[in-house]
């Protein structure tokens, strides 16, 4: 194997790699964004739920038999 040889050998494996590392970037934004929008539902939920242990008002789809009736 020449230098050329061994040098593109190089230079693909390096395009491979900094391809695998944009697409690992990209994964962990997209997760984030799951994250911080299951953190906010979370929130959104734990809310509720005080506000039902305390006696809060009943929301109208609270009296609304589940779908299946």
């Amino acid at each position: 194997m020449t230098d050329d040889d061994r040098l593109i050998a190089l230079e693909i494996r390096l395009a491979h790699f900094e391809r695998m590392a944009e697409d690992l970037s990209d994964m962990l934004v997209e997760q984030g964004r799951q994250i911080d929008l299951q953190a906010a539902q979370i929130k959104r939920l734990r809310e509720r739920i005080v506000e039902l242990a305390q006696g809060g008002e009943r929301s109208p789809q609270d009296d609304q038999p589940p779908p299946h009736y």
